[in-house]
């Protein structure tokens, strides 16, 4: 079936999004690496979870406080990400401000689906005038459940009142592009603006 709507993830997709370059010369590389440590069960990957599911700032620098109680640097560290945080956008991935443009000229209704908390989404589209391109965003800090939960694409498909057999959506993450598939989506893992104009177009 002829695909009408795109929905776009946001970091990885549309957004270069690079959290270590908020506290960049500002704390060592030591201190950093702990910070963005996978491994840690209460690091900063967890907290941006909680973020995205709808967590203020203040709760999250209160709990990160509360889990690493005596590691200085380490909250110095998370405190800066939060302060300096438009200087987690490097850009926006390359070729896609174009690719918006080309679809929008060309019919599609472009649509945004992202785990993410709506202050950094409202500076994202103030930042880059490209993204006002997307029609509506559904934002799981907003409706307080995230990808791959089968819940936000039922949100988002409804919100757009588009039908999923003629959308696509595209995602860095596999799991999330396979959930999208499963919700009747064409669900595509994004590897360039070049691959997603080439599954778009057919």
């Amino acid at each position: 079936m002829p695909i009408t709507d795109v929905v776009f993830d946001y970091c990885g997709v549309l957004l270069d999004w690079r959290p270590e370059l908020t506290m960049e010369g500002k704390v060592d590389t030591s201190t950093m690496r702990r910070l963005l440590d996978h491994a840690d069960p209460y690091g900063f990957w967890h907290y941006d979870l909680m973020s995205d599911l709808g967590w203020s700032e203040e709760q999250v620098l209160r709990d990160f406080a509360r889990h690493h109680p005596h590691d200085v640097a380490l909250n110095h560290a998370m405190q800066l990400y939060f302060a300096n945080y438009t200087r987690a956008f490097a850009g926006m991935v390359d070729g896609m401000p174009e690719l918006l443009r080309t679809l929008h000229e060309r019919g599609y209704r472009l649509w945004g689906l992202t785990n993410f908390s709506t202050p950094f989404v409202t500076l994202a589209h103030r930042e880059f005038p490209a993204l006002r391109l997307l029609l509506d965003t559904v934002v799981s800090s907003e409706v307080r459940c995230a990808k791959p939960d089968a819940r936000i694409y039922e949100i988002a498909m409804e919100r757009f009142g588009i039908d999923p057999a003629h959308a696509m959506f595209f995602d860095d993450k596999y799991e999330n592009a396979k959930a999208a598939s499963e919700s009747g989506m064409h669900g595509v893992q994004f590897l360039s603006a070049d691959q997603a104009m080439q599954a778009i177009l057919g």
